[in-house]
Order: structure tokens, then sequence, then C-alpha cells
């Protein structure tokens, strides 16, 4: 049984062994009505607490963006549950009602990763803001128009860019509209994919930037997912580490970039480049290619490529536990015992 982060009274967002399947048939299996399934989430269950960002790290294909989605209510999870404290409620996409399941998608919003292909190019900034408003009530223009001028100036955006269309923007412009967009119904949690990964570093900042600053201006809680661990190391409170669609390494981010307790997290450490040019350590990069989510080997999903693997390893699927010794849980049967290198080592 996967161990939750926290206490029961802390979370804002519960992921409660959550799996999403996606059916991968062949031709014939369509005739046939068989088929196999590619399981881009399996067994997942984490909490965030509020005021909180958690970082979800990983390969591309690993089941980030899906776990996000998930997490949003545009897929519905083949298992598990997930589960969202608003208003002094606990809210679920799965409730039945569908007033119930509108407060949940309210209280969790999503920044999508590409800020150009997220916005409508026919609507203006005023009507690709005022849309979630309007779609949940809103019915006074005045107010509508009130609070879509309130997000651009939180945003950083002037009030004369409500007329104009998305491609008369930057992208980091383009960013912050989606960014105001998400907030329109002060939302409780944002899943934030890939934010900044579109744009040129000195905007990241920026965009990092004004994230915190709503972070704590708003008291949002960030569930942030990115493949950059040096924008993980910055914004990040705890880091969550996904190989195949499962979860293999939970920690602070202090923990997980300088001792990490999977043979996963080294390997995406040693990817991290290093300001020394004189370092001469060897990389220690996971070898061969990811795993097919829809055919993966038994026992450690990860051992076909683990330098540490074992004959246990390879029969026996390790769980996901707190380590001795460590703030760390990690799904490896020999973390104990290893002496992993981290980024600051």
């Amino acid at each position: 049984m996967t161990v939750l982060a926290g206490n029961d009274a802390d979370w804002v967002l519960r992921v409660d062994g959550v799996s999403k399947y996606f059916p991968e048939p062949t031709a014939r299996e369509m005739r046939m009505g068989t088929g196999r399934f590619l399981k881009a989430v399996d067994g997942v269950s984490l909490e965030v607490k509020r005021g909180e960002t958690l970082a979800v790290v990983g390969e591309s294909g690993c089941g980030k963006t899906t776990l996000g989605r998930t997490i949003v209510g545009a897929y519905r999870p083949s298992a598990g549950a997930v589960a969202l404290r608003s208003g002094g409620e606990t809210l679920s996409p799965q409730t039945r009602g569908r007033q119930a399941q509108l407060r949940y998608l309210r209280a969790a919003q999503m920044i999508f990763q590409d800020p150009f292909s997220s916005l409508n190019p026919r609507m203006t900034v005023h009507d690709i803001i005022a849309e979630p408003l309007i779609c949940n009530g809103w019915r006074d223009r005045k107010k509508v128009r009130a609070r879509v001028l309130e997000l651009l100036e939180r945003t950083g955006l002037n009030p004369d860019h409500a007329t104009r269309y998305p491609h008369a923007f930057s992208g980091g412009q383009r960013q912050r509209i989606v960014i105001a967009r998400a907030l329109a119904l002060s939302p409780d949690v944002i899943v934030a994919d890939e934010p900044v990964s579109a744009l040129d570093v000195s905007i990241q900042a920026q965009i990092l930037n004004l994230l915190q600053e709503l972070q704590h201006s708003l008291g949002l809680t960030y569930l942030f997912i990115s493949h950059d661990l040096g924008v993980v190391e910055r914004i990040s409170d705890r880091v969550a580490v996904m190989y195949v669609g499962r979860l293999v390494e939970i920690g602070s981010t202090d923990e997980i970039l300088q001792r990490p307790k999977h043979p996963y997290t080294e390997a995406l450490l040693s990817a991290v480049l290093r300001p020394d040019p004189n370092d001469k350590r060897q990389r220690r990069v996971a070898q061969g290619e990811i795993v097919d989510p829809a055919n993966r080997p038994p026992g450690c999903p990860y051992h076909p490529r683990c330098r540490y693997a074992q004959d246990i390893c390879r029969t026996t699927v390790p769980e996901l536990r707190p380590i001795p010794g460590s703030g760390n849980q990690a799904a490896c049967h020999f973390a104990e015992q290893l002496e992993l290198e981290g980024v600051g080592e």
C-alpha cells in the first residue's frame, strides 16, 4: 500500500490510487473486441498541502501530463479517486451531481504548456478570460469586465490588451493571459503543465516570479509539472518523481536533489548540466530506452535500465515506502543500501 505524505488535516489535494489507462488495440484486436491498455498513470497516491508547490518530474511519456489532466477533471480516472478541499467541503470530480462536479472544476484549474495553442485565436483577450466566468453564471457585464481588468492587472498586463487577439502578443504575454484565465474563478489548486518550457530563459524567470507572487498573495496550491530540474529547484517545496506511470520517489526538494534514494532519480539528476567545466565526475545516466507503458517487464519497471538491479528487482515490484534516516519515500528494494549521487555532491 502506498504511503501518503502529511497529516490527514493538512491536505488540500489528495490523489488516492489513481490510474488512467488508454486502450491500445491492433486492427485485429479492434475487430475481436480485445486489446491491451497503455497504463499512462498506474496507482499514483499523493497529497499536497495548502499553499505548497509539489513538482512532478520525469522523462517524456512518464505520465506527468496525464496525471495533471486527471486531477483537473479533463480525464476520468480508470481507478482510484481524486479529492480537493475547497470552501470547507471536500469535492471530487467523480461525485454524482452536476453541481458538485462543477464546484470541483472551479476549484481546480490548469495552465497549459503551449500558451498559443491553448488560446482561441478568434477570441479577444477579454472574451478568453471572461469565458469561464460567463459559463459559471456571471451575467452582469460590468462585473465581468471589472473582473477581467483586475486579472489583467494582477498578471502584469495592461487594460488596453483586453481588446486584442492572441496573435498580437509575445509568448510570455500569452502565458500571462493563460494564467489570468486560470485565476478567473479563484481556484484553490492550479496544475501548471510545463508552464515555462516554451519560453525564453529571461521570460521564464518573469513567469516564475509571477507564479510565486500569486501563490503568496492568493494562497494558491500548485502541482507543477516540469522536466527542468533547475526550475523545480527554484519553485517547488516537494518533488514527486514518476517513471512509466508510477511514483518512484517523493520528498522535499532538498532531499530529492541532494540525497536521492531511487536510481532513476539519480539518473535524472546526472543529466543536469553542471556549471563547472572542470567537473570530471562520471554521469550516471539511465541506459537504454524507457519501457513500454503498455508492456511493462515483471518486477521493478526500471530494472532493465538500472545499474544496481539484482534478482529480486526482476521479479518483485517494490512498494513506495518511507526510507529510514531520510525524509524521502522511494520504491526501491535497496534504497537503504545504495549511496546515490545528487546534484550538489
